[in-house]
């Protein structure tokens, strides 16, 4: 999906992507930056957008914003954080109805004028936010963050996550922590957005029927923010091997066990052999089709649902599975004999073209969504690759079975985490 985007920059550094298609009645803008991954500011990044979508100078409230934006014939605009692999991303973005479909020529301008009011005029008083609107924010991301914890299906995929990598920073949970909440003031997040809008990479991508030269024309006069010393975000990615898993277990009162097995694929989005790992997961526990679904869930009667899917940022794979709890064991036992099954080879016809036409299937759908189309660019350059779906496809149909098993051997279980009933 890269080489549909035309690049440029403007002369502050952001990056801009343009994807003129007339396939679409809607216009997109989304505007990301990234940010490192670090506990000392994990949940100041993940409270801005938020803060920043209260209210701006133009704009000072939700109310005014939305009025606007309502003669706008359904333009909308908002915020949210991102985790990829260990870049933290703040997201904005706009969509609005094709101006040619309804007579209005300055819609675009039109709203751009809240979309980049809110990135780069916020509200403030007396040196920061608005206090109001950060209390109220902070509040409202400490029940976010509690919430997870009711939230079992995910809560025991973000604990075991955290388990097995302790001492790296994707082990952060993408909302941070109520412990950092505590310490976040009106004026210190203030200060530091400045210091985000200002050093962090940023790119800033439209998708629509839209006049390219027009578009940059208003990007130019809009974007305006004074930046300086873009800093530079890691993305690099290092191999573990795993001499022993770990077993961790939690107990709650709770009536069903659940499990997360977290292995390191030695494999991320970007390396040669990512598509026959795709593959391979997707044989693993990605349908009905797949090797978990049949013998775990179905012909063992083991399980509620058992899955398998890639964190392709970062290089694992999680098995998540709910489970009686007096199952455990048996359960274990038979995704493990899937798991050898793989690095052995024993893998059906029928299996594996099932995965693969899923996968093409899954990439195909993909390019008909505008903010899917945008998010795999993302991707692409977080990791440095630039593929159309049409690239895709063709590496997934190349991918042999032998491939796969190839890519198996390179993958170690490190962790087990188990979601127990208090006794």
């Amino acid at each position: 999906m890269g080489n549909l985007f035309k690049q440029k920059a403007l002369e502050n550094n952001i990056n801009v992507h343009i994807y003129p298609t007339s396939k679409f009645k809607t216009i997109n803008f989304y505007l990301f930056v990234h940010q490192e991954l670090k506990k000392e500011i994990a949940t100041k990044t993940a409270l801005l957008p938020f803060v920043l979508k209260r209210g701006s100078q133009n704009f000072p409230t939700q109310r005014s914003m939305n009025l606007f934006l309502e003669n706008l014939y359904g333009t909308s605009t908002d915020g949210d954080i991102l985790k990829r692999g260990e870049v933290h991303v703040l997201e904005f973005y706009m969509e609005t109805p094709n101006p040619k479909f309804i007579g209005e020529e300055n819609l675009i301008e039109e709203g751009l004028k809240v979309f980049q009011d809110v990135v780069q005029n916020p509200l403030t008083e007396d040196g920061g936010f608005k206090k109001e609107y950060v209390d109220q924010e902070k509040e409202i991301l400490k029940r976010n963050i509690e919430s997870l914890y009711n939230d079992k299906f995910n809560y025991v995929i973000e604990r075991c996550i955290q388990e097995m990598c302790k001492d790296e920073p994707f082990s952060i949970y993408k909302y941070g922590s109520i412990e950092d909440l505590q310490t976040i003031d009106s004026n210190n997040l203030y200060s530091y957005y400045n210091e985000c809008i200002t050093t962090c990479p940023m790119d800033l991508f439209i998708l629509g029927d839209i006049d390219e030269d027009k578009i940059e024309k208003i990007l130019k006069e809009m974007f305006f923010i004074q930046r300086k010393d873009i800093k530079k975000i890691n993305t690099e990615f290092s191999e573990k091997i795993v001499e022993k898993p770990k077993y961790v277990e939690e107990k709650q009162d709770v009536n069903q066990g659940k499990l997360a097995l977290g292995f390191r694929t030695n494999t991320k989005y970007g390396d040669p052999d990512y598509y026959p790992l795709a593959v391979y997961c997707n044989i693993l526990g990605g349908g009905p089709y797949s090797k978990l679904f049949q013998n775990v869930r179905e012909k063992e009667s083991l399980a509620y649902y058992a899955f398998s899917k890639l964190e392709k940022n970062k290089g694992l794979m999680i098995i998540s599975s709910g489970i009686e709890f007096s199952k455990k064991d048996k359960a274990l036992d038979i995704i493990d004999k899937q798991v050898e099954d793989m690095k052995k080879g024993n893998i059906s016809a029928y299996e594996f073209d099932s995965a693969v036409k899923s996968l093409v299937n899954a990439f195909k759908e993909a390019a008909d969504s505008p903010s899917a189309i945008i998010q795999s660019r993302l991707n692409g350059i977080i990791n440095g690759v630039d593929e159309t779906t049409d690239e895709i496809v063709e590496k997934l149909q190349k991918v042999t079975k032998d491939d796969v098993i190839n890519v198996a051997q390179k993958i170690s279980l490190d962790t087990i985490f188990f979601l127990n009933k208090i006794n």
